[in-house]
């Protein structure tokens, strides 16, 4: 990448279908964790209009209602009228309970290695986390704009003071990069839906946004707006209809919104609708964990770390360190205190984090977040790592 560029990252919002699928799979998950704490759950949802497609494999002898929770989660994000809403959406399910695999492990307080050694990766995966200097939390400046972006519209929406915007909207942010520093955001876009008897036209909506959603948003610190930053909302023209009436939604979609922004490498594979013993979603945090205190420690002022995972083995067959020219110390010395310091096993990781609940996760992004106690953004180890 050149030392001076635009990069775009992009965040949706609750109501987005690809969300909307993400919040139901994990709302399921927690409800089979909340009835089951030994639970294990994996579940995808599919979304179309008028249409809601639920697959779940559980090991559990909890009784879930899946289509309850699934419609309290469709009316929690907005839709509880119109074309496709709560109460009337027809939910399919398929549900398979199993017994091939492990349940979750009680923890020992202190678990020893042969413990540990013991929950193996049930998946292959090889997955990313990464950290920089760009923002506090130590993530690329585009995506947590665009997530900040994305959460003021939801929050706008729901006080009502603009009663036309409609739960599904996209935003996306391009900021301007000035020797690999972000120094400007050079456009700013929103898609919104909106009822169509309440907004006037597409220049009335643009002014709203900009003055209730827009200057808001980016009125709290770090990089701001310029007298050259360009306002794209709605450019085509307004959206009459949103959400699972206009396009389809399916759990996993928006690994890139999940994560990095595409700044940074992601996973392939979903986070959401996973259990506390998935290796490609907990990897995942656990990466993050060590790539931002990496950074937080000073190694590095960028940091990738790359964990890879081989059915029936609990340690990561890989771990590469990757720091883009930025380190203070080799990348082979930081893997070297990584593996020092840092469990990388299932199991580990499970008694690191006492994962339990996953459906705050599922929008504004699984990694970078303050509102959220998450344990893989804390930087307690840092000073061991120095």
């Amino acid at each position: 990448m050149a030392d001076n560029y635009i990069f775009v990252s992009e965040s949706v919002t609750e109501g987005h279908p690809d969300k909307l699928c993400d919040q139901v799979s994990d709302a399921l998950v927690d409800e089979y964790l909340r009835h089951d704490h030994a639970a294990r759950a994996d579940v995808e949802c599919a979304i179309a209009n008028g249409v809601v497609f639920i697959g779940a494999h559980y090991h559990s002898d909890a009784e879930v209602d899946v289509a309850a929770a699934a419609r309290r989660v469709i009316a929690a994000a907005g839709y509880e009228e119109g074309e496709f809403n709560a109460a009337d959406c027809t939910i399919l399910t398929s549900l398979n309970k199993v017994s091939y695999q492990p349940r979750l492990p009680e923890l020992p307080e202190a678990p020893d290695d042969e413990w540990l050694d013991q929950y193996v990766a049930q998946h292959q995966a090889t997955v990313f986390g990464y950290a920089c200097r760009q923002t506090p939390e130590l993530m690329p400046v585009p995506i947590q704009l665009a997530h900040r972006l994305a959460r003021r519209l939801d929050e706008v929406r729901r006080s009502a003071d603009l009663p036309y915007l409609q739960p599904d909207a996209k935003t996306q942010v391009a900021v301007e990069f000035a020797d690999r520093q972000p120094v400007r955001i050079d456009t700013v876009a929103v898609v919104a839906s909106a009822d169509a008897e309440q907004v006037a036209s597409r220049e009335a909506m643009t002014g709203d946004l900009i003055d209730a959603v827009i200057r808001p948003a980016f009125s709290n610190g770090g990089i701001g707006l310029d007298d050259d930053t360009r306002f794209l909302i709605n450019y085509d023209g307004l959206i009459r209809a949103g959400g699972p009436a206009m396009h389809s939604g399916l759990t996993g979609r928006k690994n890139a919104v999940d994560c990095y922004g595409e700044f940074a490498r992601h996973s392939g594979s979903a986070l959401s609708g996973k259990d506390a013993m998935r290796i490609d979603r907990i990897g995942a945090y656990a990466a993050r964990y060590a790539a931002k205190n990496v950074v937080a420690a000073g190694l590095a002022d960028e940091c990738e770390v790359q964990l890879s995972y081989s059915i029936g083995l609990a340690r990561p067959v890989s771990v590469q360190v990757v720091t883009f020219g930025t380190g203070q110390v080799s990348p082979g010395k930081i893997r070297k205190r990584l593996l020092r310091y840092f469990d990388f096993r299932p199991a580990g990781i499970l008694h690191n984090f006492g994962l339990r609940s996953f459906q705050p996760l599922a929008v504004y992004g699984q990694v970078g977040r303050t509102d959220l106690d998450l344990p893989w953004e804390r930087t307690d180890k840092a000073e061991v790592l120095q």
